[in-house]
Order: C-alpha cells, then sequence, then structure tokens
C-alpha cells in the first residue's frame, strides 16, 4: 500500500474505550453516586495493587493535581528550588511555582531524551536549595532511576517521577511506582490509560498519602463518601488545613477501572506498532527511539518520537510534519523545550542555547501516530507516508 492523500485522516492520537468502561459508566450514572465515592476507591485499591511495592493510591482529576499535591506533601515552599528537565510540559514545572518555588532545569540525554543524571549531579552539587528532584519518562522509558536514586540519597533531597508517560513501564524489572518517594501518573484522553482527565499520585510512605489525600479536596479531614455515607452524625466535618480541590469522580474512576485491566495488553499493541516503525525506517535518514534501557524491561511508548537527521535531508522538521498531513497523517511535537516559552525564558533569563541537547532534540523530533486503535492499514498508511516524505527529500 502506498501513500496516499485522499486517504481518512489519521489523528495523532485516539483513546480505546470498549463497551466495559461505557457500562460502568452507565451504572454509575445510575447509581445516583457520581462524584468521588465507591468506584475512585475501587480504582484506587487495583491501581496501588497493580503498581505493587507496597504503594498507596490516591485518585485525582489531573496530573498536575497529583505533582502539586505531592511537592505540597514533601514540603517544598517559598524559597525553596526544584530540579526537573526542560523537555516536558509546562506542568511537571509550574506546579513548583504554585508553592513559591523556583525551577532549576536540567539538561537531557540525547539518546533517550529523559534528564542527564550527571548534569542532574553537578546541578545538585553548585545549588543547595534543591527540596526535590522531579524526573520525567519521556515517551515511556523509564529514566535512569539507580543513577537519580543513587544522587538523591547522597543529597539527601526527595524523588518525585512523572510518570505521565510511563504505565506501565520498569527499570530493573521493578514498575515506576514503586521506586521513589512519590509518582504522578496521567490519564489524559491521550495516555496509555485514558479516563479524559484525570492522574494518580502513588506511594509509598503513609505520612505523604495522609497529607495528599487531606489536600486533595479542601483540607478537610473526611471525605464526601464518608460523610454522605455514614449512619453516625454525617454532617459535620473540620477543615484543618487550606486545601484544594482536586479530587476524581466516580465517572472517570468506572472507566479507569476497565482501562486498567487493559493495560498491559494496550501496551503489548503499542510496543508492536513501534517495532513495526523502527524496522520499517532502518533505512532513512531518521534517528528512531530507543527501546527499555535494561533488557527484559518494559517501555509504555505512550510516544514515538522520530529524529531528522538534518545533514541528510533537504527538508526541516516543520516541513517534513506539513507533507505528512497532505498525505493524511496526524502528527506532533513533543516537546517545545520550556526555556524556550516565554514565561520560563523571561523568568530566569534563559537563553536557547542553555539547553544544548534539549533544544536540539526539539528542532529535529516529531512524534507519529501510536495508538491501540490502529489498524494494520493504518500502522503501514504512517510508514509509508513517513518513507515517502524522508526518500523524497533525502540528499
Amino acid at each position: 500500500m502506498s501513500a496516499d492523500a485522499h486517504s481518512p485522516f489519521l489523528p495523532f492520537a485516539l483513546p480505546d474505550i470498549g463497551e466495559e468502561e461505557i457500562a460502568e459508566v452507565a451504572e454509575c450514572l445510575r447509581s445516583g453516586w457520581i462524584t468521588t465515592g465507591p468506584r475512585a476507591r475501587e480504582f484506587e485499591r487495583r491501581f496501588a495493587e497493580f503498581i505493587g511495592g507496597g504503594v498507596q493510591a490516591i485518585s485525582v482529576n489531573s496530573a498536575t493535581a497529583g505533582l502539586h499535591l505531592a511537592l505540597e506533601a514533601l514540603g517544598v515552599g517559598a524559597g525553596d528550588v526544584v530540579a526537573t528537565t526542560p523537555y516536558t510540559f509546562t506542568a511537571t514545572a509550574e506546579v513548583a511555582r504554585y508553592l513559591g518555588a523556583d525551577v532549576l532545569f536540567v539538561d537531557i540525554d540525547a539518546d533517550s531524551l529523559n534528564i542527564d543524571a550527571a548534569e542532574l549531579r553537578a546541578a545538585l552539587e553548585r545549588e543547595p536549595r534543591i527540596k526535590a528532584i522531579v524526573p520525567v519518562h519521556i515517551g515511556g522509558r523509564a529514566c535512569d532511576m539507580t543513577a537519580i536514586r543513587a544522587i538523591a540519597t547522597r543529597h539527601g533531597v526527595p524523588v518525585l517521577e512523572d510518570a505521565a508517560h510511563a504505565l506501565p513501564a520498569t527499570h530493573h524489572g521493578r514498575m515506576v511506582g514503586s521506586l521513589s518517594e512519590a509518582t504522578v501518573f496521567s490519564f489524559y484522553a491521550t495516555k496509555t490509560l485514558a479516563t479524559g482527565e484525570g492522574g494518580m499520585l502513588v506511594t509509598a510512605e503513609a505520612k505523604l498519602a495522609e497529607r495528599a489525600r487531606l489536600m486533595r479536596l479542601h483540607g478537610i479531614n473526611r471525605d464526601v463518601f464518608d460523610r454522605y455515607t455514614s449512619r453516625t452524625p454525617a454532617w459535620y466535618y473540620e477543615v484543618v488545613a487550606p486545601g484544594f480541590k482536586y479530587n476524581m469522580p466516580d465517572i472517570m474512576a468506572a472507566i479507569g477501572i476497565h482501562q486498567l485491566r487493559k493495560v498491559q495488553q494496550f501496551r503489548a499493541r503499542r510496543e508492536f506498532i513501534a517495532q513495526r516503525y523502527t524496522a520499517a525506517f532502518a533505512d532513512l535518514p531518521l534517528r528512531t527511539p530507543p527501546g527499555a534501557a535494561v533488557p527484559g524491561d518494559l517501555h509504555a511508548w505512550h510516544l514515538y518520537v522520530l529524529r531528522l537527521e538534518g545533514e541528510r535531508l533537504r527538508i526541516g522538521r516543520d516541513r517534513f510534519i506539513e507533507e505528512l498531513g497532505a498525505l493524511g497523517i496526524g502528527a506532533s511535537v513533543h516537546f517545545i523545550p520550556l526555556h524556550l516559552q516565554p514565561y520560563w525564558r523571561d523568568r530566569y533569563a534563559l537563553r536557547p542555547e542553555d539547553y544544548p541537547r534539549a533544544l536540539a532534540s526539539y528542532r529535529c523530533a516529531l512524534s507519529l501516530p501510536i495508538y491501540t486503535r490502529m489498524t494494520e492499514d493504518d500502522v503501514t498508511r504512517v510508514i509509508d507516508a513517513v518513507r515517502t516524505v524522508a526518500l523524497r527529500h533525502a540528499r
């Protein structure tokens, strides 16, 4: 099959929602309990069991909310610094600003696109105010958590993993989510487990979990489900902290319960598509993404990020995406580094060249469709379109 500009447009991403999710949502609506309640608790219980390692799971209405709750529970505040990567979505960094803390960006490893451990070590040695480290598992490939944990332990700094892309990924056989003080997953519509919006904060630290649960719902010391279903007087509660409104409603949890059952099946399908892409592009002037760093570990394959080899192509990334679009293939870019964004650039007087590997990767990177609803014909169409554009403009 050849690339065909007249074929229906293939979007960059679509969620894979089955009849089980639809039926569960319908039953939730019929039950009369549509805010945080029994299904949210069930989703939390199952998610904690899936991650393992004795973690607790706290469902939230977005991964951003989870990151904010986790940093707050870790005691991050005004005058502190949070170290993270510029090669991420702004939510990773902005939550530090919610708390009055500042952000120190650390450049990436050119191969994995994840935060560079050597650069992180240097940052901690020169900046004593760093109160938390937030690595991001880009595309679903786990960071070098062994190195990051060793650096963090040496400096006495907790690690909060941004695992928005990384369900289910592993590092040395352990599930991402069981490796650090806290980890946050995203269930946004494009993610490997999709509830529309939503996320999950997981931690094995009881005090951190207790604080996050308290702050998740206005700093009230009783969950609404407890208050409205208790046989004892239900109206009384106490506000013990100035909390937030970050709870996940049961409608979203109803979807998540069934998505979680399929998440390994989804991952296997994404990996199959990734393998097809990598084999098909081997002879092109393109750099394909690496698999898991450790043999036997799992890569979540949330993203498939190609990088153009500029010296072997006559066009740049933007034109490449335009020509894919003309052939009916949706593509995206992950990510526009934060040090190029006006807010972060201006606040910290950053220059593009301050993070050269993040800048170089951004300039040549594009993300291809890789989702479980893609048919074999869809995958072939993507392959044919990429090959058509690459060969058309190869030097």
